[in-house]
Parts: structure tokens; sequence; C-alpha cells
């Protein structure tokens, strides 16, 4: 190997992703590797990168996704590596584009993978990760396979639990899938197409995680008054099985579960005495999935992301909509179907508790194919740094970065990734941190974060001077292995 570098980052304040104190260094890349970190004066480089007013972070790992057709269908991944995001995990709520038969298009919520169907056309995983290999992305992928996938791909009708021959079939589809390197299985089990499953069925199918290895990634059943008894299930789940959970998008919804954040933080902390648990949350107090009447109930205001009969009314108020329409509220909701939505329905002060929790990550959440999407999709990671670490003193800048980088490296299993080290991959960000912040809000959601300048992947540029680069470098990841 060269003595040169193929890129080297002068003079930056290092934040490593583990949580400790910043510090200043150059840092040298060869390949898809760090080769070296410090005092690297008088090396040689085919491109340098004067970073004295900058932070250089690990790239960003976007914890909870739906970017499985994202990956495919605009493979520039702008709405991730504009904030700094240079891994995504997908598959997540039990939908994922991986398994799933043509059908499943017609099937709120894994339409919001694609409306159309013309995407659902990968049998199994073996042939998406194919797809991915031979037109990558601008970002890595770590996949989970959904339960609810499996569900449509095996079973004549949601509306039941499956037998045990169509549990046997989703059990197989699942080992395979995990074999061909997806890194576990998610549920939704708050959806009606996997409501009907009980427990037993889930940890059947998820069965194979015990000798293969593998996280169980739960959108849970009950996210309001039941959230305890669904927290139960996902801790039964992981202990019977033997493997991680991680509880998705952590919240507590509706105006009579304001504060329980309290009692959910703390039933995890217990819990974590005796078995693996993790959490994601994103940095806002509105949710967003398809239409759902009584989400819209539990709700101070929504707003429609997107309608199949009625697009004209994207980005509207509900009940603009309704009036619109010349009927209720209650049935705007039906008339929109299929459409999506974005429900204001938590307390900034449980998302602020649950945020600073030691053991979350930071997942967007984000729906790139609504027509007017939650502005997580471009703002997560930069608000997390912007608004509440420098802004609100939530926590420190370091913590910050750890929670989106080495906390969910580990977590998932990515080998190499998350950290700052000689050794490590080079995916880094690059940013300011004095003007770091998102730039999208509910108005102008697809607005690309301000402080970001330079977005690495694999050591391909892939973001800069505010702009796609052009480069595809991502690939798929394996847990547990060197990616």
């Amino acid at each position: 190997m060269s003595d040169a570098f193929d890129l080297l980052i002068q003079n930056a304040r290092v934040i490593d992703g583990t949580g400790a104190p910043r510090f200043r260094a150059d840092i040298g890349i060869q390949g898809d590797r760090i080769t070296g970190i410090g005092n690297l004066n008088g090396r040689k480089a085919t491109r340098v990168i004067d970073a004295t007013r900058l932070v250089a972070a690990p790239g960003f790992i976007d914890a909870h996704t739906h970017d499985d057709r994202l990956l495919l269908s605009d493979p520039a991944m702008a709405p991730k590596v504009s904030q700094g995001v240079t891994t995504v995990v997908t598959g997540n709520c039990g939908i994922s584009l991986a398994c799933s038969p043509s059908r499943s298009a017609a099937i709120p919520p894994l339409d919001l993978l694609d409306a159309d169907g013309g995407w659902f056309r990968y049998a199994d995983f073996d042939q998406y990760r194919r797809a991915f290999d031979e037109a990558p992305a601008a970002t890595n992928a770590a996949c989970l396979i959904g339960h609810t996938t499996l569900r449509a791909a095996t079973m004549d009708s949601l509306d039941r639990p499956a037998t045990a021959a169509e549990t046997g079939r989703m059990r197989d589809m699942a080992e395979k899938a995990l074999a061909a390197g997806a890194i576990g299985i998610s549920s939704g089990t708050a959806y009606a197409p996997a409501s009907a499953a009980p427990t037993e069925e889930l940890i059947e199918v998820c069965r194979p995680m015990s000798q293969l290895g593998g996280l169980y990634v739960t959108h849970m059943r009950n996210e309001d008054a039941g959230i305890v008894d669904a927290m139960e299930e996902t801790f039964r789940i992981g202990r019977e099985l033997g493997v991680p959970v991680v509880i998705s998008h952590h919240k507590c919804v509706g105006k009579s579960n304001h504060g329980r954040s309290s009692e959910t933080l703390a039933l995890i902390e217990r819990n974590l005495a005796s078995q693996d648990i993790g959490l994601d949350c994103y940095p806002y107090i509105a949710s967003s999935t398809v239409m759902q009447a009584g989400r819209a109930k539990q709700s101070n205001r929504v707003l429609v992301t997107w309608s199949k009969p009625h697009p004209e009314l994207s980005g509207k108020t509900l009940s603009d909509a309704a009036r619109a329409l010349g009927v209720s509220e209650d049935e705007a909701v039906e008339r929109l179907k299929p459409a999506g939505a974005i429900y204001f329905m938590m307390d900034e002060a449980d998302v602020q508790r649950i945020l600073a929790y030691a053991h979350t990550m930071v997942g967007s959440d984000g729906l790139p194919h609504d027509a007017v999407p939650h502005p997580r999709l471009w703002g997560t990671f930069p608000r997390v740094l912007g608004h509440y670490a420098r802004d609100l003193g939530l926590f420190p800048l370091e913590t910050a970065v750890h929670k989106m980088t080495g906390l969910t490296a580990a977590r998932f299993g990515l080998t190499d990734r998350g950290v700052l080290r000689a050794g490590a991959y080079a995916d880094l960000t690059l940013f300011d941190a004095e003007t770091v912040i998102d730039a999208a809000d509910f108005d102008h959601p697809a607005q690309p974060a301000r402080g970001i300048h330079t977005v690495i992947v694999n050591g391909t540029p892939v973001w800069a001077d505010n702009a796609s680069t052009g480069a595809r470098p991502g690939r798929v990841l394996l847990r547990s292995t060197a990616g």
C-alpha cells in the first residue's frame, strides 16, 4: 500500500462516536478504510480537506428507516446523505420490500413503500440484495425482514392467526433471508395485517434467529394505554428466543399517556439487567404513517401526506380536507384512503426524556414516498445536533454523535462502523457545530439541512458543496461481520 492517502482531512475536531471528548487530529483515508488518525503533517494525499472549522464524526447511522425502495429507485439518497447519514437500517415496522408479493401494494402499511406495486418484485432477500449490489446506492444498508411482509407472502387472509403450516413457511422464508444477510426480523403488530398475530406466531417465525443470530425489532402492538403490556410482550419474545430486541420509535401517544415515558424507561432499565434491549426515537412530537381513524382521534392536528383518490389534498390538514370534500373528519379519513398522515400526538417532555435516555438511538422513521413527507425524512440528525444538543443543551455534542453512530453500530452488530479509528471503515460526516440545524419543517419538509459540509461513504465523498457528488459506494452490511 502506498504511503500517500487517497484523502486527508486536516485539523478536524474529531468526535469519534464512542462518547469520548473531542480532540484535534488529522484523518487519513486509503481505499475504504481510515488508516491514520493523529498528527499527519507531511503526509501526501491525492485530496486534502481543511477541516479547521469543522467537526469530523462517524457517518450517522439511521436506526429506523423505510428506505428499502429509495435505495433502488433514487440511489443518490439525498434526504439522508444531505443530513450526514451514511448507513440506513431498513425493513422496519414489519414492512420490507424483500420477500414481498405483488399484492403488497394493496395492503396498508406495506403500501408506504409503493402504493402502485411495481417495486414489490423481490421474492426473497437474496434477490433484493443482488439488485442493490448490481446498482449500489450512495449509502450503506443493513436490512431487516418484515413479519407483515412474510404474512402477506404466505397467508390468504391476514385478519387471523397463521396456521401451523403458514407459520412454518414464514419461518423458512425468514431463515433463508437471515442466511442471505438480513440482520433480523421486524414486526408491526400495531397495524391490522399483523395485529391478529399472537405472540406465539411471532416467536416461531423468528425462531431461526436463535441459531443464526439477529435482532427482533418491533413497532409494538400498542403505544398508548396498553404500552406496558406491549413492552412485556416484546421482552418475552426476546427472552424466549435469546436475541436482542429493539423498541422502534419509542413514544407515548395520546394526551392521557403524556408523561408515561418515566414509567416506560424505568421498565426498560429494570429488564436490561436480564436481557439485551435497545430503542430508537425521532426528535419530533408528531408521528407519520398510513391514514388511521384511531390515530386521527388521538391527535391535536392531522396533516394529509398523500392520498391516492385525492392527491390534490396532500399537504392539507384533515379539517381542511374534510371541508373540501364536504364531509365530517371521520368520513374524510375513509374517503382519503389509501392515504398517509402526520399526527401531532406526543408531548415534548416525553420526547426529550426518551431522547436523553442513555440507550436511545436516533432514527428518522422518514417515509420517502409520501407526496408531502414528515420533515424528519430530511431533518432528524441535524435537529438532534443543533436544536437538542447545542441550543437546548439536552446533552453534549459527543453524546448526540454517539447516539447516532457508535451506539447504533454496536446495537445492530455493524463491525468497524460508527467509530473513527485506524482500521475502521471510512464513513464520515464533516459538519459545522455552530451552524448545523434542520431546515425542513412541516410547511417545507424537503429541505436539506444547514451546516453539513462533506459526507463520505466507504472512503468516497457522496455529498459536498450542498449537493450530491453522484458517487454510489454503498454496500449491504451484514450483522457481526466486517461489512
